[in-house]
């Protein structure tokens, strides 16, 4: 029996932001990526999710990276870079030596390495061509960083084309919805050679268009840029949902 031990790094991406479930708790491609993983290899594997959002790619590392791999992992996704983009100024050269760090780390203490570009929400968002443009040229700058690195599991999301239809996302459309996080959750499968289960890569019963026009703004747009002028966070006060090692036994 193989001993996975996998822990997850990240912003809401990671931490499952848009997939909640009907008592509230919020579950995320991550977490169905634990219990998927434990399905498919049928054994049980030990599971970690560090991610809290509105965190931006180097806080990520800063704050959350040692603490993982004190645990001893075996595997650790990481994605970040999605709040760092939405900031006009931010350096995304800078933002992608964040991967490198994790790569480098990860290499001295022999873990692998599970590499996500996060999913592209730009035909949803206003200045949505700003945001494409930014993550295009991320993701170019990600990408240069590990081209010799065939040893990194790679699961991009950025390029998919059927992830970007809005029936993936939340009525904020920024986060996924659970069909977004299922995608997700079945490309990284897909990556560490295990066939997720089909209906993971489409949704069964597309969620129902949130609010437009001045309501979206209202409710969404309105906080948003409230937290950038008092320079506060969504994450403020969070902490990680499994920051020690919960077990997944298969279903």
């Amino acid at each position: 029996m193989t001993d996975v031990r996998y822990v997850a790094i990240g912003d809401s991406f990671t931490e499952g932001v848009g997939d909640v479930l009907p008592d509230g708790r919020e579950r995320g491609w991550a977490d169905l990526v634990a219990q998927g993983w434990a399905d498919a290899a049928g054994h049980s594997i030990q599971y970690a999710n560090l991610a809290i959002r509105g965190k931006l790619a180097w806080p990520i590392v800063d704050q959350q990276l040692e603490f993982a791999l004190a645990l001893h992992p075996t595997h650790l996704s990481f994605n970040g870079g999605g709040n760092d983009m939405l900031r006009p100024r931010a350096d995304l050269e800078h933002v992608a030596d964040a991967f490198s760090r994790v790569l480098r780390r990860c290499d001295e203490e022999g873990v692998t390495v599970i590499l996500l570009s996060g999913a592209n929400p730009s035909g949803q968002l206003p200045m949505g061509d700003l945001v494409q443009r930014r993550g295009d040229l991320l993701s170019e700058a990600v990408l240069r960083r590990i081209e010799d690195r065939p040893d990194v599991v790679r699961a991009l999301n950025w390029p998919d084309t059927e992830l970007s239809r809005s029936m993936y996302w939340s009525e904020d459309r920024l986060h996924m919805n659970a069909a977004g996080h299922h995608r997700v959750a079945a490309r990284v499968l897909h990556a560490l050679g295990f066939e997720p289960p089909e209906t993971w890569w489409s949704p069964q019963n597309p969620a129902a268009a949130g609010p437009a026009g001045f309501a979206y703004y209202r409710e969404f747009v309105g906080p948003w840029v409230k937290r950038r002028v008092t320079r506060t966070s969504s994450g403020d006060g969070r902490t990680a949902k499994y920051p020690v090692w919960v077990e997944r036994s298969p279903a």
